[in-house]
């Protein structure tokens, strides 16, 4: 079975694989006709809140601010639904999503998460569902926080029939002491490309994605053939 979530992708990849040549913009609605695209980060100097709830299947993230001009500091200002000329933001088209969802209008948007690990270099988080949206006070200006949770649909996506089969996401410090441990290379081929977050012991079987000397990188070819083979 194909496994797509934390997939490793430099951002060439990532980019490919949305066909586009750049992507610069963290939200972004419908940029595929069947789902929307979330970039996120967790590194501590990120310029947005973005966390994974206790729960691991659950992010948190934080809406975009106005853009940064020379009268404007943005991160003094609310963040904002629509811009003063009545244009909506991503920040509003999210929350648009949100609310048809709430009001039985629609089935909750599907967004698929990438997650910066570091420069350039990106894992593919998953495919969520959009379900929430909260305003808070970060102590100087009001952001928005929207909720995802985990998807286990069965979408057609880049025409391929993939069942999105999830387990708890592995944290981020974790894959970044992995990737270093392992130094970006398959543990068991040596490939450097198409690489994986794998658990050793599976997490069907009860292995963690807790502890580093649980979680390994392989290759997609590697993965497949280990598939739930505890070897």
């Amino acid at each position: 079975m194909i496994k797509i979530l934390d997939d490793i992708l430099s951002y060439r990849e990532m980019c490919d694989a949305e066909n586009t040549q750049t992507m610069q913009r963290g939200m972004n609605y419908r940029m595929n006709p069947t789902y929307s695209v979330f970039l996120m980060s967790q590194k501590p100097n990120a310029p947005y809140s973005d966390s994974v709830h206790n729960d691991g299947v659950t992010i948190e993230y934080e809406g975009h601010d106005l853009a940064k001009n020379y009268t404007v500091n943005p991160k003094h200002e609310d963040q904002p639904e629509k811009l003063p000329s009545g244009k909506i933001t991503q920040n509003g088209l999210f929350i648009k999503a949100v609310d048809e969802y709430k009001s039985n209008k629609s089935k909750p948007e599907i967004v698929k998460v990438y997650e910066k690990i570091q420069e350039g270099v990106w894992s593919l988080k998953g495919f969520f569902n959009l379900i929430d949206y909260k305003i808070v006070n970060d102590g100087k200006r009001n952001v928005f926080r929207f909720i995802l949770k985990l998807s286990d649909r069965i979408e057609n996506f880049n025409n391929q029939n993939l069942k999105l089969t999830h387990t708890r996401l592995i944290p981020s410090q974790i894959k970044k002491d992995v990737w270093k441990r392992d130094q970006g290379r398959c543990v068991l081929c040596d490939e450097s490309k198409n690489l994986h977050f794998d658990h050793d012991l599976p997490f069907s079987k009860g292995g963690t994605s807790l502890l580093v000397n649980n979680v390994r990188l392989l290759c997609a070819k590697c993965n497949l053939k280990k598939s739930d083979k505890i070897e």
